[in-house]
């Protein structure tokens, strides 16, 4: 396995909201673990909300002696919204921080991911598939058919996410499993990406480069590029790489 990671602020944002966590090693009962979260709130509490509720996901992890891996990043991140919003409510500063979040495990050929809010997961096969669903008010008027997927990209409600970690007592999370392919590629990003970026563009710029560190810094030089109106993270996975050389 070969991955790489980057974060950065981006253009217009004076702060980084956005964090995440790669490790291509065990952490408690999974074999590797990739988390993306992009957090919003006012000063400051943004970047917490994403950072703690990230670390707070490893740490369950970490403990967790199921050998069911939806099972244990469903706890994982449940336990994090709960305590997030304990954290809110008991400092007003914090009041109204949440985060997106999107997390995957691959185990052998499969691939096990989790995402809550717009920050999404691609699989990059024959060409780029989305995987995960944003969970925002203008995708839902996409599957209902009120607006098409062109005009969505700009459409100025777009930021609007309806589902989050730290806003309600509990939080549905969806699941997604995927049979591998061994020459498949994975990226992981939030949506200072993905809004930049449009998907044929991605695609073009993961086919382009041999390693994997280029294609991570190309994606977010062409965000910054195309406007970087918002803190930019990509985490790119070579699952069956043999490749070891340090990002």
């Amino acid at each position: 396995m070969r991955s790489c990671s980057m974060t950065d602020t981006g253009v217009k944002r004076e702060m980084n909201q956005d964090y995440f966590f790669a490790s291509e090693t065990p952490v408690g009962n999974l074999p590797n673990l990739f988390i993306v979260a992009d957090g919003m709130g006012g000063h400051k509490a943004g970047e917490y909300a994403s950072r703690y509720t990230i670390e707070r996901v490893v740490a369950s992890v970490s403990r967790n002696s199921s050998d069911e891996p939806v099972t244990i990043l469903n706890e994982a991140i449940q336990k994090a919204n709960s305590i997030l919003i304990e954290e809110a409510r008991e400092d007003a500063d914090k009041s109204g921080m949440g985060t997106t979040i999107v997390v995957a495990t691959i185990i052998g050929r499969k691939l096990i991911a989790a995402n809550v809010g717009d920050s999404r997961l691609y699989v990059m096969s024959d060409k780029l598939h989305q995987i995960t669903r944003d969970h925002s008010l203008v995708e839902e008027m996409v599957r209902m058919g009120e607006v098409g997927e062109r005009e969505a990209r700009k459409h100025p409600k777009k930021n609007i996410i309806t589902r989050a970690i730290g806003v309600f007592d509990t939080v549905e999370v969806d699941f997604f499993e995927v049979e591998l392919e061994e020459r498949d590629e994975l990226l992981l990003c939030s949506d200072g990406l993905s809004n930049m970026i449009e998907d044929d563009v991605i695609s073009q710029i993961m086919r382009k480069h041999v390693d994997v560190d280029e294609q991570v810094l190309e994606l977010v030089r062409t965000a910054n590029t195309n406007g970087g109106k918002d803190n930019i993270t990509a985490i790119i996975i070579r699952p069956f790489s043999d490749e070891v050389k340090a990002c």
